[in-house]
């Protein structure tokens, strides 16, 4: 068995275990830095919503284009008056796209651009989109995202409690916030790609969530009923458990979404795909982080509330601490070298000899007559 095969059989046994639980102020601590630096990127810097959504037009050129980007950039900002995002597709053509014109402008836009750059205005192709289409894109977005929130809420209240339903929820704004502030950081565009990107995500966090929540339903049937471990204790076992299966499937999810992100957007330039890779990265990454640092323990403080679970953390810390007295006890009297009281004092000296010779008295000699 591997190391980490072998390290994940000691987890799931209870060999070895990280208090996850027990340090969850450092997990919420960290949360919060990252949550509010998502924020300010959003307040100060906003969103780079694509075309689709504040409506514009898209021009593409021949292939074999001698322009660079740089040059064509600088030209569609001269014809249009706005910044325009210029990409060099895999045939040499260019794709330009010039956000928040109106479709009136558009013609007179592509004649300058098609002088610009020494073309035929007919071979210069354009799509355009209306602002009235990319706002109702938008809204439907939205609808779709709060659609499939409250399913999610349903569902886990239905399969689970309302307790991990909260949890899970918070745990998926937790992500949709982080992934957000990182495209506003970046600058990246938003596209329908972006949305796409985001509701699998979400679906995936949701998924390894689950998980533990489903391992942790199991693990606290009749809990009331013992006394050696509290709902937060088996909280963290249920990680602890899950928590190499976490990992793999974390790991094994990032590594194509790295390679389209680093190599194929990065490395190769293909641009169109960073509107949904960085969306799965940094959502595949939130999303394991959530489930693992943020979902579970918020489970465990909500059930900790409880006079139930209250009466059942105070019965288990009064049994491990009778039982930590006893042990201090016993250790006290073992370096003290004192016996135990129910064994024997041992008898040494003369008085040992003497009972000794007394108990031989009166018993015949051994020898026959």
């Amino acid at each position: 068995m591997s190391k980490l095969g072998n390290l994940g059989a000691r987890l799931h046994r209870g060999e070895i275990s990280y208090d996850f639980v027990g340090k969850r102020k450092i997990w919420y601590g960290i949360s919060i830095l990252i949550t509010i630096t998502a924020i300010l990127g959003l307040a100060v810097r906003g969103l780079n919503m694509g075309i689709e959504f504040q409506g514009g037009a898209v021009f593409t050129t021949p292939t074999h284009m001698s322009t660079s980007v740089a040059q064509a950039e600088g030209y569609a900002k001269d014809a249009s008056g706005h910044e325009a995002v210029v990409q060099k597709l895999g045939n040499g053509s260019l794709r330009i796209q010039i956000a928040g014109i109106d479709t009136d402008k558009s013609d007179q836009i592509k004649q300058t651009l098609a002088k610009d750059l020494s073309l035929d205005p007919e071979k210069l192709a354009a799509d355009l989109v209306g602002p009235s289409w990319g706002e109702q894109i938008a809204n439907k977005a939205w609808e779709g995202l709060a659609i499939f929130m409250v399913l999610v809420v349903i569902y886990l209240a239905i399969a689970f409690e309302w307790r991990m339903a909260v949890a899970a929820l918070v745990a998926l704004i937790h992500d949709i916030t982080i992934t957000t502030g990182i495209y506003a950081l970046v600058g990246f565009e938003v596209t329908p790609g972006t949305v796409i990107g985001l509701l699998t995500i979400l679906g995936y966090s949701l998924y390894d969530t689950v998980v533990v929540f489903d391992s942790l339903k199991e693990q606290t049937k009749d809990i009331t009923k013992q006394t050696r471990f509290t709902y937060s204790d088996i909280a963290n076992q249920s990680i602890n458990g899950t928590l190499v299966r976490s990992i793999n499937t974390t790991v094994v999810a990032l590594l194509p979404v790295a390679g389209l992100l680093f190599i194929g957007g990065g490395f190769l330039g293909a641009g169109t795909l960073n509107d949904i890779s960085l969306s799965l990265f940094v959502g595949l990454a939130a999303g394991a982080y959530s489930s693992i640092f943020i979902a579970t323990p918020l489970v465990a403080d909500l059930k900790e509330r409880e006079p139930a679970m209250k009466a059942l953390r105070k019965r288990v810390l009064a049994k491990r601490a009778q039982a930590a007295a006893e042990e201090d006890l016993t250790d006290a009297r073992s370096a003290d070298g004192a016996e135990p009281e129910d064994a024997a004092p041992a008898v040494v000296g003369p008085r040992s000899q003497g009972a000794a010779r007394s108990r031989g008295r009166g018993r015949p000699s051994g020898k026959r007559r």
